[in-house]
């Protein structure tokens, strides 16, 4: 599984400072702040995004998708959980995947891969086959919303 440490040093504030989302690494063995699932998982809070060097990528992604997905009023009030109903729940994985692709040091095949391997579950048995043959409606509510393009890039727009 990809951590924070197998990244560059500055990928993920890279990758994510268009979205005004701050990148904070705790310190190894400390409690992440904002963590739903606790132990390395990665953290929320307002506008920061907590990690540390054991944290899975796909856990820190998927977390700033959130952030990224959320309307500008639980945004403003966001502490751990999220929150949200099952398209954007589909939306956030979806994104996510499009952003591994973006992340220096990792892949949209890595971070498919390791989002089986923490256990999603997608109807069709894998994020893979989710992602190539099931997601039309997440990728449609990530048009609508404007967070990607046409050509599924995505805009560096939060949802409002």
């Amino acid at each position: 599984m990809l951590t924070v440490a197998d990244l560059p040093a500055t990928a993920l504030q890279d990758l994510l400072k268009i979205y005004t989302l701050k990148v904070v690494t705790v310190a190894d063995n400390e409690a992440i702040p904002g963590s739903f699932w606790g132990d390395s998982e990665a953290g929320l809070v307002e506008n920061r995004l907590y990690v540390r060097a054991d944290t899975p990528v796909h856990s820190a992604l998927h977390e700033a998708c959130h952030f990224i997905c959320l309307d500008r009023a639980r945004r403003v009030q966001l502490d751990t959980d999220a929150g949200g109903d099952y398209d954007e729940e589909n939306a956030v994985c979806y994104l996510q995947i499009l952003l591994g692709a973006k992340l220096s040091g990792c892949s949209a095949d890595t971070m498919m891969e390791d989002m089986d391997s923490w256990g999603y579950t997608f109807r069709l048995g894998s994020a893979k086959a989710w992602f190539e043959e099931d997601a039309e409606d997440a990728r449609q509510w990530l048009l609508r919303e404007n967070l990607i393009d046409e050509q599924e890039q995505p805009t560096g727009q939060l949802r409002m």
